[in-house]
């Protein structure tokens, strides 16, 4: 709790920024409107929020940002700039801005804070002053840009960083040598490889999941409901499983126009072997593999319990890898880079869950991977129809670990997929 306190997930804080953009921009007057900060560096959790606008003269703007619903104190109220705080307990800042600064102040309000002082070292060095304003020479103080984003970029001689990469982790160094990676957008991905249905303890069945992915696109599905470890949830054992995969069988003919995959979200035990027994397991399409239980095991135990796992001849994704529940649950202690060696070695998958509670991979994690070799698999562990749409949240952590469309399983045509998971 105390860690957690005054930040808010990227899912609460994105949503906050949605609506906000969407309501000042539709006010009259109102030009441009943005969010900034690390909202738009979709970072794990936010701090506050920051947006941005370029508005005619006597805009009602600022009357509309005070009145937004869930609006408890009005912190400061200007022309250029007003706060608010929500009433669950978010700060808003709402800043209005010249046309001709706003490319320059939404690069500077966007950060990270090694990012901008970074750019600010490299103008400095060309003779140029950057800020929030736009962009200057020194010498005289000659305006030369600032009206957009790329005018930053380009004046210290970079192409434009995407906001994600921009937390002075190489990104600059990227830029300079054209080596930024064509990063993954949701547009890539064909298929979610992690769900739940009423088999175990998620909310709809097997048709609606598949009816419902279908609508957002998709071209597969794999159903992976919990193994018998989990019986408070309803695990499946060797029998259950069997006529579990009869009825994803029975429900494709009912749902064309998407593969359903046949899948287990199967228990890691302690001793790192797997709750149910291979001769199920290789009935499988997708074998994920996960730890539920004992997660105050030694970093030494656990690391070993789950490349254990990854070994298994039919795991082919390891799921939620460290275990953690933001802001609720650490992660356990593993050594993720022995985890991901031993991913790479055996063509398993490291999830990228997008359930904004987990968000498991972290983004350093994830970049790990990618630079290791490893593939990630980048699925919503969806418990209901609605959790399907959870997807962005996994596609905007893949984005800060550097991930191309190439690195994630599930961008390939079923086909290959299949191929892939059997280490071809």
């Amino acid at each position: 709790y105390r860690k957690g306190a005054g930040r808010f997930k990227l899912s609460e804080g994105l949503e906050y920024a949605e609506r906000l953009v969407a309501l000042l921009g539709a006010v009259k007057g109102v030009k441009r409107c943005e969010p900034a900060g690390s909202v738009r560096r979709r970072r794990e959790t936010v701090g506050d929020l920051d947006i941005l606008a370029v508005a005619d003269s006597g805009s009602e703007v600022m009357d509309e940002f005070v009145r937004f619903p869930g609006v408890t104190e009005v912190i400061a109220r200007g022309n250029t700039k007003s706060s608010v705080r929500l009433d669950c307990s978010l700060q808003v800042d709402l800043r209005v801005l010249e046309p001709r600064s706003f490319g320059a102040a939404l690069h500077y309000f966007t950060g990270s804070k090694e990012h901008n002082v970074a750019i600010r070292e490299r103008a400095r060095k060309r003779g140029l002053k950057v800020s929030e304003y736009g962009i200057f020479r020194t010498r005289g103080g000659k305006r030369i840009g600032g009206e957009d984003e790329e005018d930053v970029f380009e004046s210290v001689g970079l192409i434009p960083i995407p906001p994600e990469l921009r937390e002075g982790r190489g990104e600059i160094v990227a830029a300079e040598a054209g080596r930024l990676p064509e990063l993954v957008t949701g547009a890539d991905i064909r298929g979610d490889l992690h769900m739940h249905t009423t088999a175990t303890d998620g909310k709809d069945t097997i048709a609606a999941m598949a009816a419902g992915a279908l609508e957002l696109g998709y071209k597969y599905i794999a159903v992976t409901d919990h193994s018998k470890a989990l019986r408070i949830v309803g695990g499946l054992d060797e029998k259950q499983l069997s006529r579990h995969l009869k009825a994803i069988e029975k429900t494709q003919a009912k749902v064309p126009g998407i593969r359903i995959l046949k899948g287990i979200e199967v228990d890691i035990l302690p001793d790192g072997g797997l709750d149910l027994d291979n001769e199920i397991l290789k009935e499988c399409d997708v074998v994920v593999a996960s730890v539920h239980s004992r997660f105050g095991m030694t970093e030494r135990e656990m690391t070993g319990r789950i490349t254990a796992a990854v070994r298994h001849r039919h795991v082919h994704i390891l799921g939620h890898p460290t275990g953690r529940l933001i802001f609720d649950r650490e992660p356990y202690r593993v050594d993720m880079e022995e985890v991901i060696k031993a991913a790479a070695g055996e063509g398993v998958a490291m999830e990228i869950s997008a359930h904004p509670d987990r968000l498991d991979l972290r983004d350093v994690d994830a970049r790990m991977a990618r630079d290791m070799g490893a593939r990630v698999a980048i699925s919503t562990d969806a418990h209901s129809l609605q959790d399907l749409g959870l997807m962005r949240y996994g596609v905007f952590t893949a984005r800060r670990g550097w991930i191309e469309a190439g690195d994630v399983i599930n961008t390939l045509p079923v086909s290959r997929l299949l191929k892939a998971l059997r280490g071809n």
